[in-house]
């Protein structure tokens, strides 16, 4: 954390509702004090946004997680990105921890939509000028911008939980649930310095998974199940007990974002997961804590590469195990 102000004045931050304490977090991180912005709905629920300072020719960046609940979140987002636009922002950032409707990133079906390009072009026609986001659900989606996108990792931060917890080393394999996720689970094992093994599944359909076999030692070890989300956590359980049931010691689960819809909490409660480690990139209520989870804050890492945005300096050292600490 810096003990100072940020030298320039230019660069301001502002959150929105969606994530409020790990905007606060960032802030704090890079030395500002978060803007003023007022946000209230009007009786038939429209959203109306007044930015309360002056923001002509600053680099503004604003915070906001498109979680639960998805749409107001985004238009809350949309809304505000013109409000600063037509306040004649000299440019507009947007910090995005959690980006939702990812997972629609592709035609799967015939006549459906790719919903994560709409949601990208939305926030480049409303004048947002970069966005910086966390661990894209497909890296494609990165693609789908016609602006600047600096796509940040989870998996050093992870990786730093893993070790400073003292699991050890030497009998860690890194697990990811599913074929797509092998990219994030090789990032996680290389900080780790472990194999890796896959769990090949099939899903009959949407939040619905069957485990079909794993491919890779685990007998004896100690797993750490990697993925990008965990949302209604049938993958990350069925995959925990098929771990269990092929000898594995223990099992731990690790994701970036902590959707948590549905039963996720009670299925991950009653599961024989012995830790689940998310990061704060989605706030979780009380309905969503228990006593197994374990939660990273991704602020100071956010906070650095709005900083290195902001001066013009290269972004790719975050992605290593240990990035650079602000001073």
């Amino acid at each position: 954390m810096r003990d100072h102000l940020y030298k320039d004045a230019s660069l301001k931050i502002f959150s929105l509702r969606s994530n409020e304490p790990l905007a606060a977090k960032i802030a704090e991180e890079v030395g500002v004090e978060l803007g003023k912005i007022s946000i209230s709905h009007f009786a038939d629920g429209e959203i109306k946004v007044n930015i309360e300072e002056s923001i002509r020719g600053d680099n503004v960046y604003i915070v906001q997680s498109t979680s639960y609940p998805v749409n107001n979140n985004l238009v809350e987002l949309l809304i505000t990105i013109d409000a600063l636009k037509r306040a004649s922002a000299k440019t507009i950032n947007v910090v995005i921890p959690y980006y939702g409707y990812a997972r629609q990133d592709r035609k799967a079906n015939s006549r459906e939509p790719i919903t994560a390009k709409l949601v990208a072009n939305m926030i480049t026609v409303a004048g947002a000028t970069r966005v910086l986001a966390l661990d894209l659900h497909a890296a494609q989606i990165q693609g789908f911008f016609d602006i600047p996108l600096d796509h940040l990792v989870g998996a050093p931060l992870l990786a730093n939980y893993f070790i400073e917890h003292g699991l050890d080393k030497d009998n860690i394999v890194v697990v990811s649930p599913d074929h797509g996720g092998v990219t994030r689970a090789r990032k996680l094992a290389e900080f780790l310095k472990s194999p890796i093994a896959i769990i090949d599944k099939r899903r009959p359909k949407d939040n619905v998974a069957e485990v079909m076999s794993i491919i890779g030692e685990v007998e004896g070890k100690t797993c750490v199940l990697i993925d990008d989300m965990i949302d209604t956590a049938g993958t990350i359980t069925l995959g925990a007990e098929a771990l269990l049931e092929k000898g594995a010691k223990e099992v731990y689960a690790c994701c970036t974002h902590a959707v948590f819809s549905g039963p996720a909490i009670e299925r991950l409660e009653n599961s024989q997961i012995k830790k689940v480690v998310v990061t704060d990139s989605i706030l979780l209520d009380e309905s969503k804590q228990m006593d197994k989870l374990e939660v990273v804050s991704v602020a100071q890492l956010m906070a650095e590469a709005i900083i290195r945005i902001h001066e013009n300096r290269s972004v790719s050292p975050l992605f290593n195990e240990k990035f650079t600490i602000i001073e």
